[in-house]
């Protein structure tokens, strides 16, 4: 009877390890599917709702400035349409970053941090491919006719004078360096920097003649920015 006590001791000794063990790989476990989630909802978000840029230029100081990060809303515009005055991110059209951006670029970042980055950026938590992209202000909508000619060197949209607090000029400046006047096709965008002395912009490229498409395709917008996420000092809609 004793022996038999000691057997079902010495049992009970050795399950405990054992249950050990399955509770870390279950724990483990668990860790893996919740980091596999997180990832997936953030690429879901990525694709569908919210993308983060960093700004890499000038041409829209004083409202947003050179590193700044900011949020877009990808849902303008695949299901809120466009408005005049909305700060929008979107492709190249065509030859608007210039030719220097289009060759490689020497990169001095370790692989490791490279990879990281890049993952961070598929999965939208990162900014690696802001280079890419621009950001401006859009001032004509499809079928708009857009003009900076009157005698007090504002821009006119289809007659009417814009009031434009945002812009980055000094007194006695007109609203822009260009004379011109355009209509916007269909399905096109004519957008503007607010730092217009500093911008390569669709004036600048319509006036210059130097790409072959001034105005921004609205299939090529990737949203709209909504917020300043960083500097935590410039933290804004």
């Amino acid at each position: 009877m004793g022996e038999l006590a000691t057997d079902v001791v010495n049992l009970g000794s050795a399950q405990r390890p054992r249950k050990k063990r399955h509770s870390t790989a279950r724990f483990v476990r668990d860790i893996l599917i919740t980091l596999l989630a997180a990832l997936l909802i953030s690429f879901l978000i990525k694709t569908y709702l919210v993308r983060s840029f960093y700004i890499p230029s000038p041409s829209m100081t004083n409202t947003l400035q050179v590193n700044d990060r900011i949020i877009v809303n990808e849902l303008v515009p695949k299901t809120t349409p466009l408005q005049r005055g909305d700060v929008i991110v979107f492709s190249d059209p065509g030859g608007w970053l210039g030719a220097s951006d289009t060759t490689p670029k020497s990169d001095s970042t370790s692989p490791v941090i490279g990879a990281i980055q890049t993952g961070l950026t598929a999965v939208g938590l990162g900014t690696k491919d802001s280079d890419k992209h621009l950001v401006k202000r859009v001032i004509g909508l499809p079928g708009d006719k857009v003009a900076c000619w009157n005698d007090f060197g504002q821009l006119e949209v289809n007659g009417v004078p814009l009031e434009e607090p945002y812009i980055n000029v000094t007194a006695g400046q007109r609203a822009d360096r260009f004379t011109y006047t355009v209509t916007v096709p269909e399905g096109a965008l004519w957008v503007l920097g607010d730092n217009r002395y500093n911008s390569d912009d669709s004036a600048a490229h319509f006036t210059q003649k130097d790409v072959s498409q001034p105005f921004v395709p609205i299939s090529d917008v990737v949203g709209r920015a909504i917020v300043i996420t960083w500097p935590s000092s410039r933290w804004a809609l």
